[in-house]
């Protein structure tokens, strides 16, 4: 049997890697799918992170990314340009997090020996997944479905670990300020953290407003569903009352 993180590069997901090795708990396999569109602090912790677990005699945290069947690679920034659109996200579909999240871990563990080893002796691997405390409903509705290739077990649940109880875990090990995974422009982004990227990270800011300003769009205004980023952050350069209107719900490719 042969146990695989699916880690996410944020709070939830390094906290259980965490609890798995201080509880001994076997881990074969970590990996981190890359969109190519994630905030500087988060690669650097993923780096940081990684180091950690190869001084703990942890795997290296192994980065996927989605490669086209012409064999090139493609980021999510890249495909929204190219198909002159915006992330799937906005439209209320998901196929961002399957082309570039999921896809791109389950053709490595399709050909990954060991996992193919496990599969041939008619067994599963175990897929460890960082949902909190907080996020029961969304193991069970994981468990709804039947996974020929896997079991998938829910340490912080199983724990008790709530938001709280993760970023006090991390803080042991030098661990704090991560920041939160998720794609600089990704449409669940909250009106504070559109407006945050502005102020720390003009040049991703602008990135997400060219991303914005190419895509085709007919019943939607921008990164915001509803209303545009730009438009946002003018608004708050004049001091006037932002859009009380949006699409912020959370986006399950994070954490």
């Amino acid at each position: 049997m042969k146990h695989i993180v699916a880690f996410g590069g944020g709070v939830d997901s390094t906290a259980m890697i965490i609890g798995l090795y201080e509880q001994k708990r076997p881990i074969d396999l970590i990996l981190f799918a890359d969109t190519g569109g994630e905030r500087p602090e988060t690669y650097a912790h993923i780096e940081k992170f990684s180091q950690w677990c190869i001084s703990k005699g942890l795997p290296a945290i192994t980065i996927v990314k989605r490669v086209r069947r012409d064999g090139s690679l493609e980021s999510l920034e890249q495909e929204c340009h190219r198909r002159h659109n915006l992330p799937s996200i906005a439209y209320g579909f998901k196929s961002c997090s399957q082309k570039h999240k999921i896809a791109p871990q389950d053709k490595y563990l399709n050909h990954w020996a060991p996992a193919k080893e496990v599969w041939k002796a008619g067994e599963k691997c175990v897929k460890y997944v960082g949902y909190d405390a907080n996020e029961s409903h969304r193991a069970d509705n994981a468990a709804k479905r039947d996974d020929p290739k896997y079991t998938y077990e829910y340490p912080l649940i199983e724990w008790g670990w709530d938001r709280d109880e993760c970023l006090a875990v991390m803080a042991k090990y030098g661990f704090t300020n991560i920041g939160k995974s998720a794609c600089f422009f990704c449409p669940s982004s909250k009106k504070t953290e559109v407006i945050e990227l502005y102020n720390k990270h003009p040049d991703l800011f602008n990135r997400a407003v060219a991303v914005e300003e190419q895509a085709e769009l007919t019943t939607i205004k921008g990164l915001g569903r509803k209303y545009s980023w730009k438009n946002l952050v003018e608004l708050h350069l004049q001091n006037e009352p932002l859009p009380n209107v949006g699409f912020e719900s959370p986006c399950e490719c994070t954490e």
